[in-house]
């Protein structure tokens, strides 16, 4: 019989020790040969990222030895960071952002010299003994750093510029011959996935390029991840339907390869990003995004088929295959992310590694439910919500639960119904919560994410509003106790929703934006012009900035308030955080400031995680009155 108590003061068996002691970061797998490898992000470790791999025979083990970090901070998000061919590992390290070569049964070895220099996005050059990737040159002398692709030479670690010029790149791609190279290039004040061009050139014998021409791409047509056939057919991802579909190009002629309402690209916030693979003449296998879920099928573009492969997972990232097999992460609602091996013969599945060695009883699994509700302008948006669920506890007869509206980073960005194990801690508790894909959110065709454009602040914070009151008016969630958070982005719409509507009564920002005018000024390269299309260029628009900044209307802030910040954030900088915190503290209402030492822009360290997973759930404790069955570190909240 479960025990009647109020929502919030459940004991759960999901703690944040739990969650930290027992979860990883699972990042960019890979094949080579019959062996995969993918890294690992340990919290137990400070973050450290490892590289993992496993043989045919079914062995795994970590190759990273102790003092190295998997890790490059070009456009300070990364992704990229090593590559493997022919069982030797060229990986960027953390604390010095240099490549080093990892050849079997040795220790990793300096291929550059310390510099000033960081690298990703890499490809080898077999013909010409070198590597070509992305680099960024953080002393080019500039107002901003210089983004280049360039050859690294194996033998003296020597860079060479191969372009410059653009504001940045990514994806260079070779030919299988070593005859030409492609990549994607874009420049202020866009976004690869506003703007990303398709280029191509001959590399000629001394490893120079020319003839460069663009094959595609550009504004309203943002390309995404170039791929060679074995026939030197290229493959790219491109928008120009509105939605991102596949194409193949041969010559001069480009070709639809099955044109569908359906996103098979995501954007590129970290380097490698990738939804498909070729697996043969012909043959791709590739993931698409139908209505914030995703599939796999299999693309045969000479017989014209195309075969959905039946997997029992709802998010699929990160996808690398050959003739053979494939491996990609993915989830599912019930399932944490997931190394998953498929073999391309059988079409069996293999799950190598979980982001999550927790195993969940079902009672006290919450399952999202994919709801669409009305908002501003008769139009719909989207989000997944978890009811409360913990078979041990029952609320008091009339009681609703406290709901917590999550907001994604990005904003460009999307949120998969796939197993948190944070989520689930809310559940647990008692909480239900929202996790919205507003308007802006990719997943839904380039319309619903164009509704963001100099929008922001407004469409977002509606729709995480409307998403709120929907589930108040259906009668599943308390209307008094509406609390919202979110990080990065999120952490702006969430800011601006306490500020700007009378609907949330109180709210958490990790890492968030108070203050659009001075982010400008503040945050790194690849972000810099961001917000001219999503408020207007600046400081032609410079009014809008400072109308939708929670720091100019603080008067209208009036509901209690918690902030997380990493202080050595490069991307929304501690200043943010610390002047909200000040003009609440001038104003009198409750606040709460929690600054991590070295910490950047999300936590890593597992104490971090904890302790700003539990002072979350702690401050609304305060705020809605609920007593916490576990004892939480109190948080220092003033003027409460």
């Amino acid at each position: 019989m479960p025990t009647v108590a109020p929502y919030g003061s459940w004991h759960s068996p999901i703690t944040s020790e739990l969650i930290v002691s027992e979860s990883i970061r699972l990042g960019q797998p890979q094949i080579d040969g019959d062996t995969i490898y993918w890294l690992e992000g340990r919290p137990l470790e400070g973050g450290r990222n490892v590289l993992v791999r496993r043989t045919a025979d079914g062995q795994i083990s970590d190759l990273t030895p102790a003092g190295f970090n998997v890790r490059t901070r070009v456009h300070e998000y990364g992704g990229g960071a090593y590559l493997v061919v022919d069982d030797v590992i060229y990986f960027a390290n953390d604390s010095d952002q240099q490549l080093y070569v990892q050849r079997p049964g040795e220790d990793p070895r300096a291929l550059t010299a310390e510099s000033a220099l960081r690298y990703t996005d890499m490809v080898i050059d077999p013909r010409r003994n070198r590597l070509i990737c992305v680099c960024e040159n953080h002393d080019s002398g500039g107002t901003e750093a210089e983004n280049l692709l360039a050859a690294i030479d194996l033998a003296t670690g020597t860079m060479t510029p191969l372009q410059r010029g653009r504001d940045f790149y990514a994806a260079p791609r070779l030919s299988p011959d070593g005859s030409q190279l492609a990549w994607l290039s874009w420049g202020h004040p866009h976004l690869p996935w506003d703007a990303a061009e398709l280029w191509i050139a001959t590399v000629q014998e001394d490893g120079s390029l020319a003839g460069q021409r663009q094959l595609a791409g550009g504004v309203g047509d943002a390309a995404f991840q170039p791929e060679w056939g074995s026939d030197r057919t290229l493959y790219v991802v491109a928008e120009r339907t509105g939605w991102w579909n596949l194409y193949a190009i041969q010559g001069d002629q480009t070709s639809a390869l099955h044109p569908i309402e359906a996103e098979f690209g995501q954007p590129t916030w970290l380097f490698r990003t990738t939804t498909y693979a070729v697996i043969g003449p012909d043959r791709l296998l590739c993931s698409y995004c139908v209505a914030g879920i995703w599939h796999l099928a299999i693309l045969d573009h000479a017989a014209g088929s195309f075969s959905p492969v039946d997997l029992p997972y709802h998010d699929i990232a990160f996808l690398h295959a050959n003739a053979h097999q494939a491996v990609f992460l993915a989830g599912s609602p019930t399932k944490a992310r997931t190394v998953v091996r498929l073999d391309l013969a059988t079409l069996a599945t293999e799950e190598l590694g979980s982001s999550s060695s927790v195993s969940v009883d079902p009672g006290f699994l919450s399952i999202p439910e994919t709801i669409e509700f009305p908002t501003t302008g008769n139009r719909s948006a989207y989000g997944f919500f978890y009811p409360p669920k913990n078979e041990q506890y029952a609320a008091p007869a009339g009681e609703l639960p406290p709901l917590l509206v999550m907001s994604h980073g990005g904003p460009t960005g999307s949120t998969e119904a796939t197993l948190d194990l944070k989520v689930q801690y809310w559940t647990s508790r008692g909480f239900g919560v929202l996790d919205v894909n507003y308007g802006g959110s990719t997943g839904y065709g380039r319309d619903y994410r164009e509704r963001l454009n100099g929008m922001w602040g407004i469409v977002d914070v509606d729709d995480c509003t409307n998403g709120a009151k929907h589930l108040v008016e259906q009668g599943r969630v308390d209307g008094n106790r509406l609390a919202i958070t979110g990080g990065s982005a999120g952490g702006y719409t969430t800011l601006a929703a306490l500020t700007f509507r009378d609907v949330f009564k109180a709210g958490a920002s990790h890492f968030g934006i108070g203050d659009l005018e001075a982010f400008v000024g503040d945050t790194h390269k690849f972000e810099s012009r961001y917000i001219d299309g999503l408020v207007g260029p600046y400081p032609e628009r410079r009014e809008l900035y400072i109308e939708r900044s929670p720091i100019h209307h603080i008067s209208q802030l009036e509901c209690p308030t918690i902030f997380f910040q990493g202080l050595e954030d490069k991307i929304v900088p501690p200043n943010q955080a610390e002047a909200m915190v000040a003009a609440l503290r001038m104003k009198g209402i409750p606040v709460a400031y929690l600054p991590f030492e070295g910490e950047q822009h999300g936590f890593r360290r597992a104490a971090n995680i904890r302790r700003s997973l539990d002072g979350e759930f702690y401050f609304y404790s305060r705020v809605f009155g609920y007593t916490p069955a576990e004892a939480i570190e109190p948080v220092d909240i003033e003027h409460m």
